[in-house]
């Protein structure tokens, strides 16, 4: 008879902890609030662009975020962020999710993430004019070249791992490494091919041709760590995106 009574007292509890679980859920509060808010840098080109003049979002990720409110049912609130406290504003709630961002173990510590639905590859880009003076990384990994990158951010890290023998420069958000070459102040910036496509055509940089790819990374959405009710749901909706070619559309939509 105790053994009837302790499992079925540990099921009523099982059950719950799990009704909690369900009413903690960013899920519960999007359905409740009729918005979905999402963290985005807007400095991202294709993934997200900010309009400074109509405080507008375009781009790869925000069509993602567009059709994922669409399929809740409710509106989306895009919530400016930048590269530095991307992570921060999703753990503190200041956002349910976040635009595209590159999976790494350090993110990984904070928060969770999604399924992932695109890939970068990471190149060294210079100024037009500057493309046959690196011939590859060991080039740039020199003594008085300056490389440029901005604060926050996974190319960051990889600028320091990389190229320890040259000058790095550091700029802060909205500043973006890419800036700097064009304004003469740094001689190299990497970028993913995502992004390089789209600065080689707007702003004639040159990837350095001699330089192989690294740092192949998937990149998916950020959120709460411990939200496993939503995570559950953004993962099982980027699976049947998938299956029914959204994702394939909107990568050749924006050039991907």
């Amino acid at each position: 008879m105790n053994k009837f009574f302790n499992a079925a007292a540990a099921a009523v509890v099982g059950i719950a902890l799990a009704g909690a679980a369900q009413a903690q859920s960013a899920l519960n509060e999007i359905l409740s609030d009729g918005v979905l808010k999402v963290g985005t840098t807007g400095d991202w080109n294709p993934m997200s662009v900010r309009d400074p003049a109509t405080n507008s979002y375009k781009g790869f990720d925000i069509d993602i975020m567009t059709e994922l409110a669409k399929d809740l049912g409710v509106e989306v609130e895009f919530v400016p962020t930048d590269w530095k406290t991307l992570v921060n504003g999703v753990v503190a709630g200041q956002y349910h999710i976040t635009g595209s961002a590159s999976i790494s173990p350090a993110r990984m510590k904070a928060a969770g993430f999604s399924e992932s639905y695109i890939s970068v590859e990471i190149y060294p880009f210079t100024a037009k004019e500057n493309a046959g003076k690196f011939a590859d990384h060991d080039a740039i990994n020199q003594p008085g070249v300056k490389v440029a990158t901005t604060l926050g951010t996974t190319f960051e890290k990889l600028v320091r791992d990389w190229y320890p023998n040259a000058d790095i420069k550091v700029v802060e958000a909205p500043a973006r490494g890419y800036q700097e070459v064009l304004a003469g102040r740094a001689d190299v910036f990497i970028t993913s091919n995502i992004e390089g496509s789209t600065l080689e055509e707007k702003f004639g940089v040159a990837r350095v041709e001699g330089a192989e790819a690294r740092s192949p990374s998937p990149i998916a959405m950020l959120l709460p760590q411990t939200d496993q009710v939503w995570i559950n749901y953004v993962n099982n909706w980027v699976k049947v995106k998938q299956a029914k070619g959204f994702f394939d559309a909107n990568k050749a939509k924006w050039g991907l």
